[in-house]
């Protein structure tokens, strides 16, 4: 299976890991790949009972990138005249892949060990928290391959910033953890363990409570592109709804009895 996906408990409700799980191409994202994270992140999306979700690589790596093997036959030949070009809904696809992950209600946490290259990149993005293990090599480098990073520049954009943005997307440079973590795309480097790691990643996140998370990741993803007014009354109504809804006074109620909330709970 090209994507592997487990489920554990975390208090009444669930964590997922979702495995990119081809560590012979370094779990390079073929078509199977792209279409099968499509699918779990729109199960995901009406999921109640899931918190949080964890994406990793298998065997040492995260993600090596586009596959271009479907794409040989198309390279260098030009398209006969008035003829559709089937590479640009494939391309898109991808697109549509990374705006999933963005808009995941519950919190994203990308762990990276080994490579994260071109559209590997573009997944750690769309993390709302990034783990780097010291081992782990980050780049862009579809540049040096006469390859446009289309898909993945408007989101290495959102997440670093443009000036970053242009100094990986335009030179393929790579960046180990430390420096990744200096240009804003890592949260954390991890010399440890990552499996500890991860697991108080998810502890930290367990504290916050999820119909909280999902309207808060709601207004965040809005952000860029909603005018300020807009923006504004969609966050007073966010509020709103929230000290009206179930969770304010459970939470409060915990914070008073100075107990943990009943969404909180370790791994």
């Amino acid at each position: 299976m090209p994507l592997q996906i487990t489920r554990a408990p975390l208090a009444s409700s669930s964590v997922e890991t979702w495995t990119l799980n081809d560590p012979a191409s370094r779990n390079a994202l073929s078509e199977a790949v792209v279409e099968g994270l499509i699918a779990a992140c729109e199960r995901a999306a009406s999921d109640a009972d899931l918190r949080g979700v964890v994406l990793r690589g298998a065997g040492g790596h995260f993600c090596a990138g586009g596959s271009l093997g479907g794409f040989s036959k198309t390279i260098g030949q030009p398209l006969a005249a008035g003829e559709a070009d089937p590479l640009v809904p494939l391309n898109r696809r991808f697109g549509a892949l990374l705006q999933a992950l963005c808009a995941l209600p519950q919190w994203f946490i990308v762990s990276v060990e080994g490579a994260a290259m071109g559209g590997g990149f573009g997944l750690v993005c769309c993390a709302d928290q990034v783990l780097a293990h010291t081992s782990a090599q980050f780049a862009t480098p579809e540049v040096t391959l006469g390859i446009v990073p289309a898909q993945i520049a408007p989101f290495v954009v959102r997440r670093l910033g443009p000036a970053a943005a242009r100094r990986c997307l335009l030179t393929g440079e790579r960046w180990d953890a430390a420096t990744a973590q200096g240009a804003g795309l890592v949260d954390e480097v991890v010399a440890g363990d990552m499996e500890v790691a991860v697991q108080a990643a998810i502890a930290r996140h367990a504290a916050a409570a999820p119909q909280a998370v999902a309207a808060t990741k709601r207004l965040l993803l809005a952000q860029p592109e909603t005018p300020l007014p807009a923006l504004l009354d969609d966050a007073a109504m966010a509020f709103a709804q929230a000290l009206r809804g179930p969770e304010v006074p459970q939470g409060l109620a915990a914070f008073a009895a100075r107990k943990a909330p009943p969404w909180s709970a370790k791994p």
